[in-house]
């Protein structure tokens, strides 16, 4: 990991951990620190971390970003920084300046479309588009006649529906009706709906998989204090099998999203089919892991683990939630087959010269497939830092 990534990455979390304690908001039902956390990250200039310094903001890098998502999951920030990251992302393909305060992006579904109509203005419905109500902008990305656009929208010109997902964060409904925009620009040649998908896709693994880090910190934690039967349930062989199940899904879930945060990082296009096969094989294991995890996690807490005041149904709840947004598991799984299919058949004639050239391509059966990588610890220092965690936790019961 870069130094540059280390520090922001500990900034975040030091931040976090003052103002975002996550027993302390359980505890919390007005919101108060919400206000006082917000103004910490923007002093901070985390929101607008992939905005370069001439559009304002931080300007750091794509790696430093991901880190500072990894961080969100592992406290299970329920505050748009995600999002506003997003959107300051999406806005700087077009070299648009990003406005302060909290924003969201539109569409935040592969199946919505927003139009740009020929006078210039936005037309259409995006639904499940997180942090909507609370947002004060909105990044879009419109098609019209001449190709993809992206464009800055005040959010009071909007019809906002409000809506909740799992974890009762906002997850809204927006209507564009012939709504002028800020500002508008072309997108970036080879940009589209699927690139926007396929990063914002990634953005959910990397916070699936740190809230799965923290699940399986608390449940080992747990394990080590509850007893049952004169001793502490982490002594039941049922118990450790598992804490084993729940940190290997953790360490899979952690493979997966920082393998497709590097992909994007080296690459300068998203319509590369190894970018593609990595977002997308990202977003169905942690999705898988989300479902997986959380179950067992459950299971290890027995009844105390489902009340609301533990704070287990903060990560539970939003990494469910996560998985559903920017595509499901079953939508990309879908267009991954569609994908591979297509490739294979247009190496089909000359299938042996094509053969190295091919991506996706599948592994022989002796390898691992892309979604559960037989070594996690030969990834990203990240990836080694947080798989030595996991294995050290489960160690420890």
């Amino acid at each position: 990991m870069a130094d540059s990534e280390n520090i922001v990455v500990e900034t975040a979390e030091k931040i976090f951990a003052d103002l975002a304690d996550v027993q302390a908001v359980t505890s919390d039902k007005t919101g108060a620190w919400k206000a006082p956390l917000w103004q910490a990250l923007t002093e901070a200039g985390l929101p607008l971390s992939w905005v370069s310094e001439e559009c304002g903001g931080a300007g750091a890098s794509l790696a430093d970003g991901f880190g500072v998502l990894g961080a969100a999951g592992r406290f299970a920030i329920a505050v748009p920084l995600a999002e506003t990251m997003l959107a300051g992302w999406l806005l700087a393909q077009a070299k648009i300046s990003s406005p302060e305060g909290e924003m969201t992006v539109a569409p935040a579904s592969p199946r919505d479309r927003i139009a740009l109509d020929s006078d210039g203005t936005l037309s259409g419905r995006a639904r499940s588009v997180p942090f909507a109500k609370v947002a004060k902008h909105v990044a879009v990305l419109a098609s019209g006649a001449n190709g993809w656009s992206i464009a800055l929208v005040d959010a009071a010109k909007l019809r906002i529906e409000a809506g909740l997902n799992l974890a009762n964060d906002n997850s809204d409904t927006v209507t564009f009706d012939h709504v002028a925009p800020v500002a508008i620009k072309p997108a970036p040649q080879g940009f589209d709906q699927t690139a926007l998908m396929l990063m914002g896709g990634v953005v959910r693994s990397l916070q699936i998989a740190g809230a799965l880090e923290s699940m399986l910190e608390i449940s080992v934690r747990y394990s080590n204090e509850r007893v049952a039967f004169e001793k502490k349930i982490s002594k039941f062989q049922a118990v450790q099998h598992n804490l084993a199940r729940l940190a290997g899904e953790s360490a899979a879930a952690l493979a997966a999203a920082t393998s497709a945060a590097d992909a994007i990082d080296d690459s300068a296009f998203f319509n590369d089919d190894a970018v593609f096969l990595e977002a997308v094989a990202a977003k169905i294991r942690c999705a898988e892991a989300a479902e997986k995890g959380g179950a067992i996690a459950h299971q290890v807490h027995g009844a105390i683990g489902f009340t609301i005041e533990h704070i287990l149904h903060r990560y539970s709840l939003r990494a469910l939630s996560w998985r559903d947004d920017f595509g499901s598991e079953s939508y990309w799984a879908v267009e991954l087959g569609k994908r591979v299919v297509s490739t294979r058949s247009a190496c089909r004639p000359n299938a042996r010269s094509c053969a190295r050239k091919c991506v996706p391509s599948w592994p022989r059966r002796s390898q691992p497939a892309p979604s559960a990588r037989s070594s996690p610890t030969a990834r990203t220092p990240t990836c080694r830092r947080s798989a030595a965690r996991s294995a050290s936790a489960v160690g420890s019961a």
